[in-house]
């Protein structure tokens, strides 16, 4: 069982794919429990319609291009962390109202939790795609992820408005989940952004760090 990354030279496919199939079994499980076990089935739909949508993509462009384990490990956290909202809401999760009465918080963290997860365990899948799919520049595949991750933030931030105030104005207040914060939007857009930087910096260190250290291999090995 071979874990590749962004720089692995090979990839295999579903059925040889021991890390990809136990990452959907563990998605499908959380998914399935998020379902079942829901306390609001309209926020569960309304919450779960960027999940459709993604696991579309993922779907129809697997015949093109397999993601690095690294990066399908990334992207079912991701996802688990936002269907485990959609069974409560965000507002109202179990685990945010732990973490809230633990650390004696002013709200419900969760939301938060997931926007910031959203740039941080998702930049690297991107810069994977720009990278080794599309074959763009080495600093395009840096500052992309970050550039996205602050569009589709600010997108996504419109698209919960439409859907609250426009389509479905009753269902507004827990699909929102801004718990009073005149500033949500814009928080979330922000630690989504950090948590995009944050990810890319940390690549970053991380490949420079190999590469000092293969140098000093390589330069010993000759001597």
């Amino acid at each position: 069982m071979n874990f590749t990354n962004a720089i692995s030279p090979s990839r295999t496919g579903l059925k040889t794919n021991r890390w990809l199939q136990l990452f959907l079994v563990v998605f499908l499980s959380v998914w399935a429990s998020t379902l079942i076990g829901t306390t609001d089935m309209n926020n569960w739909l309304l919450e779960n319609t960027l999940v459709f949508l993604f696991l579309g993509f993922l779907i129809i462009s697997y015949r093109y291009y397999q993601f690095s384990d690294l990066s399908s490990l990334l992207i079912c956290l991701y996802l688990c962390l936002h269907i485990y909202g959609s069974k409560y809401t965000y507002a109202e999760n179990p685990f945010g109202y732990w973490l809230q009465e633990t650390f004696t918080m002013a709200r419900n963290p969760y939301d938060r939790i997931v926007h910031f997860s959203f740039g941080f365990l998702l930049a690297y899948p991107m810069r994977e795609v720009f990278l080794n799919w599309l074959k763009y520049p080495i600093w395009v595949s840096w500052a992309l992820p970050i550039e996205i991750t602050l569009s589709v933030s600010g997108m996504y931030e419109l698209i919960e408005w439409a859907v609250a105030d426009v389509f479905f104005p009753e269902q507004g207040d827990a699909y929102l989940g801004t718990q009073g914060d005149i500033w949500d939007a814009q928080k979330d857009m922000f630690l989504a952004t950090l948590g995009a930087v944050l990810a890319t910096t940390i690549v970053s260190i991380i490949k420079k760090s190999m590469k000092l250290n293969q140098t000093a291999y390589t330069g010993k090995a000759s001597t």
